[in-house]
């Protein structure tokens, strides 16, 4: 069976010749979290699924400059579309609220399961995996929530139900020993 991590960089590579069975590749597997992802930090279905579609274009555009020493191709497919998600928020200039039964809804769309994947499928070769797998799974999943799924402090406080001052504290020692940890 062959390694997912491996199979994206070799779809980035194909994407970076031209071939769209790359970009195809990258989009079955990897698609449905793309939009999970912008969903969260957008809270609106469709913003998020338009956010996704820029970042396949960006990905078909750039491809090329994946490079996997300075990272994994899945970290590298997240960060677009992370950042065009916060891009989007920023531009935006405001914040919709979302209503309670997208929030359940979201809840129920397996907050828990996202971050175990998202660990899980970390190459295990990765220097970023062994230094997260240091962190107590709470705290590892403080990080995975503010830099993976954009949440802001206090949503990781109150979705944790933590203090927001443990909350930010857990999050900044976090981020110390990952630096010093990938050092």
């Amino acid at each position: 069976m062959e390694d997912p991590q491996q199979r994206l960089e070799q779809a980035l590579k194909a994407c970076a010749e031209g071939s769209r069975d790359g970009l195809a590749t990258i989009y079955e597997s990897e698609a449905a979290r793309m939009v999970t992802i912008a969903l969260r930090i957008l809270r609106r279905h469709d913003l998020a699924e338009e956010i996704v579609q820029e970042a396949f274009l960006q990905i078909w555009r750039k491809a090329g400059q994946y490079d996997p020493a300075r990272g994994s191709a899945r970290g590298w497919l997240y960060t677009i579309v992370r950042s065009r998600a916060l891009n989007a928020l920023r531009d935006s200039g405001r914040e919709e609220l979302a209503s309670a039964e997208s929030l359940d809804q979201l809840r129920e769309d397996g907050d828990e399961t996202l971050y175990t994947d998202l660990f899980d499928e970390l190459d295990t070769a990765s220097r970023l995996k062994a230094c997260l797998s240091r962190l107590d799974a709470l705290r590892r999943k403080t990080i995975l929530m503010a830099y993976v799924s954009g949440y802001s402090h206090g949503e990781i406080a109150g979705r944790l139900r933590l203090p927001l001052g443990t909350a930010k504290a857990w999050i900044r020692r976090s981020l110390l020993a990952l630096r010093e940890c990938m050092a």
